[in-house]
């Protein structure tokens, strides 16, 4: 049995104006369709499946799973420019549209790119996992990664809840995520300048620490994006 996830009528919103049909005769059907909605959700649940799965490959040294998220990366990207030329074409082609609808697709068209870079970010953690590097990492640095990732894995369903399930009050919630993740990558820079690791493995492991403060910072952009303010940082 196929089973239709019924997206909730704040997620239209947030994109566009209310779904049609249920709605009544005289309002408007979004012009962002059942079938990119479906795509968008399968776009988050990768990138969160990859974050999630770059932290565990680099810290247990699976190469095998790290080549997986390189690859997924390549997936997402995919499905990412897919969603964008489909908005280009519907904004470029769509003269009848209200300007609610085009307010709608210009948010899904800022959106995906900020879901794209996170995407990018666990592919960057991945390839260091790849090259091993978990196993040169201080017992102390191993500790701050992994509850980056976990971390990261939590802002990202927060973010999740803000854009999929229309949980406008989970924005919050974000932002204090994202300081204990500048707080532990304060924590590592200070841990990397300690000495207590090889020069090479302290400047790949601040670029990790990066990565993840990136990710959260991604994280906040879109929230803030949902609820209309600036999400430029």
């Amino acid at each position: 049995m196929v089973v239709t996830r019924e997206y909730p009528l704040t997620m239209y919103r947030l994109f566009g104006v209310a779904k049609a049909p249920t709605t009544a005769p005289s309002s408007e059907v979004s012009p962002i369709t059942p079938a990119m909605m479906r795509q968008v959700v399968h776009i988050f649940a990768l990138v969160g499946e990859s974050i999630a799965e770059a932290t565990h490959a680099l810290l247990a040294g699976d190469r095998e799973l790290a080549k997986h998220v390189v690859q997924q990366d390549v997936v997402i990207d995919t499905l990412v420019n897919e969603i964008v030329d489909q908005v280009e074409t519907l904004l470029v082609r769509g003269d009848a549209l209200s300007s609610e609808s085009r307010a709608g697709l210009l948010t899904l068209l800022r959106v995906m790119p900020e879901v794209e870079r996170n995407g990018d970010l666990a592919e960057h953690i991945a390839r260091r996992a790849a090259r091993g590097l978990g196993a040169e990492m201080s017992p102390r640095s191993r500790g701050l990664i992994e509850r980056m990732g976990e971390v990261a894995s939590t802002i990202w369903r927060e973010a999740t809840d803000v854009i999929i399930d229309g949980k406008l009050e989970a924005a919050g919630a974000i932002e204090d995520i994202d300081d204990e993740l500048d707080d532990l990558h304060v924590s590592l820079t200070a841990e990397l300048t300690s000495g207590s690791m090889p020069v090479p493995v302290a400047v790949e492991l601040a670029l990790l620490a990066r990565f993840y403060e990136r990710f959260g910072v991604h994280c906040v952009n879109l929230a803030r994006r949902q609820i209309g303010r600036d999400g430029a940082d």
